[in-house]
């Protein structure tokens, strides 16, 4: 039997969740914590991580407050989850974003970007690695983003550091079958949080960040190796990613009336 269709279930040990302070981590730890796991969440405000604590029945989640740009940190808390007893789910999801265009480019800004969202997501990976690996056992989810289908107006970098995470996914993927370590990627549309709020363009399809937790968790419960949602959305950007290089980036200027003007920044 393939380990894609192995399910992660509460009785197999604690679930570890970054980016746990708001938005789709808030809401997905909340989810989680009602159907029954011990979650550990984790984010650099261990205030907000409180206030999320305290919403969760049974004192079901616990803070592990962290920045996942420090690996020593992640250590510290795979550490920490492991004295408690297996760990059985794993979903990085700490991310930023940033809009940018070429002519406000930033080297700095980017490289904020690929820190949190890839090294962030490696220096969480290898402990949590090494311990599944040494039970044989395990669910790891990636949240990367429908952005990383292919480059996206107003997102050179961010989908440069989604479209990295999906191929790391899918690349031990090809590793979790000896291993017996099941991995995914989760691809969200457009979802109501204050990373969103930036943006100056209508979003299409846009949902709340509770209906993309139901959308993760229940994702999560069944086989297979990509989450993506909304299903519309998910469909015509991958039928417009299809076409080949010139009438992708025609497709995609004219989808969002695009200019390249800087009026409205």
């Amino acid at each position: 039997m393939s380990v894609m269709t192995h399910i992660a279930r509460p009785s197999q040990g604690s679930a570890w969740i970054t980016g746990a302070s708001g938005g789709i981590g808030r809401a997905v730890a909340l989810k989680l914590a009602r159907k029954g796991w011990t979650v550990f969440a984790t984010a650099r405000s261990e205030d907000d991580l409180k206030t999320l604590a305290e919403e969760a029945p049974d004192g079901r989640i616990i803070p592990a407050p962290g920045d996942v740009t420090n690996p020593d940190e992640m250590t510290a808390i795979v550490d920490q989850i492991k004295e408690r007893g297996p760990l059985a789910l794993v979903i990085l999801n700490a991310g930023v974003y940033t809009p940018m265009r070429a002519v406000d480019f930033s080297a700095e800004t980017a490289r904020k970007m690929f820190r949190v969202n890839l090294e962030g997501v490696t220096n969480a990976l290898d402990p949590v690695l090494k311990v599944l690996i040494a039970q044989g056992a395990g669910h790891v989810a990636l949240t990367a983003s429908v952005a990383g289908y292919r480059g996206l107006p107003d997102a050179a970098v961010y989908s440069a550091t989604k479209a990295g995470l999906i191929a790391m996914g899918e690349a031990l993927a090809m590793d979790g079958e000896d291993l017996g370590i099941r991995f995914s990627v989760i691809c969200p549309g457009f979802v109501e949080t204050d990373a969103t709020a930036v943006n100056g363009f209508e979003m299409p399809f846009m949902m709340k960040p509770e209906e993309a937790a139901t959308r993760i968790v229940d994702g999560l419960e069944k086989p297979g190796f990509e989450i993506a949602f909304p299903t519309r959305f998910v469909l015509i950007l991958k039928a417009i990613g299809a076409l080949p290089n010139r009438a992708y980036i025609w497709a995609q200027r004219k989808a969002t009336n695009w200019d390249g003007s800087t009026a409205d920044r």
